[in-house]
């Protein structure tokens, strides 16, 4: 076996939930569950650089300050024509839209994937 093959590591992809993608593009990231502005400023402070956050119904003025740190962004309510998904378009960013989610602050600071699909579909995945 050469050291290449010994460091290789297994990564486990568990499917979360299933939403509308905005991007056909990839994310991958620390998952923050962000609900109110406090903690959006709090994120800022500590560096919202390749985070994912998942929002409520969190729309772009909430979002403003860390928006362009982003590697992606999961929203529990709106579709692929709302303000969100066509601002996150725009800063290249996959946003998965009407996502629906049990328990989302289990997610909270945990890796995830967001993945997109065929046509519309993409997929948050946990990575263990």
């Amino acid at each position: 076996m050469c050291p290449a093959e010994s460091l290789r590591k297994v990564v486990i992809l568990k499917e979360v939930a299933r939403g509308l993608i905005s991007l056909k593009l990839t994310a991958e990231g620390e998952l923050r569950y962000v609900t109110t502005m406090k903690e959006v400023i709090q994120l800022l402070k500590e560096g919202a650089d390749g985070k994912i956050v998942l929002v409520n119904d969190g729309g772009t003025t909430f979002l403003a300050p860390i928006l362009s740190k982003l590697a992606g962004v999961v929203c529990l309510t709106g579709a692929l024509g709302s303000h969100l998904a066509i601002v996150t378009r725009e800063f290249e960013i996959p946003a998965l839209m009407g996502t629906k989610i049990e328990s989302p602050e289990e997610l909270d600071r945990k890796h995830v994937m967001i993945k997109p699909e065929e046509g519309t579909t993409g997929v948050l995945f946990t990575t263990e």
